[in-house]
């Protein structure tokens, strides 16, 4: 686990992306087979095409871009070492060179097989070939390097919208609970001692950490440490029932997603209620999405105590979700009669 984290944070600070993956091969072969076809049309303006010069070219061409990619793929573990200027050097040379060789191989193969004849040199083929690479290479690694700043530019600018989000449920939850302890100093203090040791465990464990994702399993802990503050103070009035085992424990959600979800149903559910009631936290897995259920009774519009509050928490879990997971991930909330429902929406990514 600690050798995928570490492996995650270097991906992180490098430009260059991951040249083992299927859909960069895939990319790198279908614009290799782009530029074949690029080539043989400007120069059979004056001669009809060949489909064994094509194939010919586009052979030459998939060499020097596969052979290229490989090596950068096995030589990425050294090059995230390195800053951006030096990585960059060092895989324009690595092209280049790569070019060289395969150029330098292929000439005496066709000149053996007598298939370029054609050939003016040995030293204008093999410049042409390094010429053409040097001017894709220094154009391809541009355009990567520019897609990196702008994907560094747009996850720094959510980042510190997620920052500031967490900053305003910061305070409210901790208020919220100070409140909770100061109604029991006074009728129960061994309770208020015991809720102020789990308040304290709460911030080192999470408030104070920085974090912004956690596992599932944080998140719960979380959450159950809240609970049971307020179990604290309300007694057999409130009652959770945890129902996640569909869920995979290390499933990523922004942090205190929960935390606060069961705040609002306790503030303007369970404890409105004389005879209190169950909040029930139901997972499903559907596919590759995650949905959380929390459900609680509430009373009914109308009714003397029926409070909607501000609903900032719930816009507030909601942009953090659509700003980590994108526009699908989200809250949905169902009001009924008597009981009130949040679903939970996010990807199933492990962390």
């Amino acid at each position: 686990m600690e050798q995928e984290r570490s492996k995650e944070l270097l991906d992180e600070t490098i430009f260059l992306p991951d040249f083992c993956g299927i859909r960069m091969v895939f990319t790198v072969v279908m614009v290799a087979e782009l530029l074949a076809f690029a080539i043989l049309l400007t120069t059979s303006i004056e001669h009809s095409l060949s489909w064994d010069k094509l194939g010919m070219l586009s052979l030459f061409i998939q060499w020097i871009a596969l052979s290229s990619i490989a090596i950068l793929c096995i030589s990425r573990k050294w090059l995230v070492r390195l800053n951006d200027t030096l990585a960059g050097y060092l895989s324009y040379l690595i092209v280049l060179l790569v070019t060289l060789v395969v150029s330098e191989m292929a000439y005496r193969v066709m000149v053996y097989t007598g298939l370029m004849q054609d050939l003016n040199s040995h030293m204008d083929f093999v410049l042409r070939n390094l010429g053409i690479s040097a001017i894709l290479s220094a154009i391809i690694l541009r355009v990567i390097y520019l897609q990196y700043q702008q994907k560094m530019h747009i996850q720094a600018h959510a980042n510190a919208r997620i920052q500031a989000l967490q900053a305003r449920i910061r305070p409210h939850f901790l208020f919220n609970s100070m409140n909770t302890i100061a109604a029991l100093i006074r009728s129960q203090p061994e309770n208020a001692e015991a809720a102020v040791e789990d308040l304290s465990d709460l911030f080192r464990a999470s408030l104070d950490s920085g974090q912004q994702m956690v596992s599932l399993t944080d998140e719960v802990e979380i959450a159950r440490r809240y609970i049971h503050i307020e179990q604290l103070r309300l007694g057999d009035r409130l009652t959770v029932t945890w129902d996640l085992d569909a869920i995979p424990d290390n499933a990523v959600l922004p942090v205190l997603t929960l935390q606060p979800l069961l705040e609002n149903a306790i503030y303007h559910g369970i404890e409105k209620i004389p005879g209190g009631g169950e909040i029930r936290v139901l997972g499903e897995c559907q596919g590759d999405w995650i949905n959380i259920f929390i459900t609680n009774p509430c009373l009914s519009p109308g009714m003397a105590g029926q409070s909607q509050g501000n609903k900032m928490a719930f816009r507030n879990i909601d942009e953090r979700l659509q700003i980590a997971y994108g526009k699908q991930a989200g809250l949905k909330i169902v009001r009924e009669t008597e009981h009130c429902q949040v679903n939970i929406v996010f990807p199933c990514q492990e962390k």
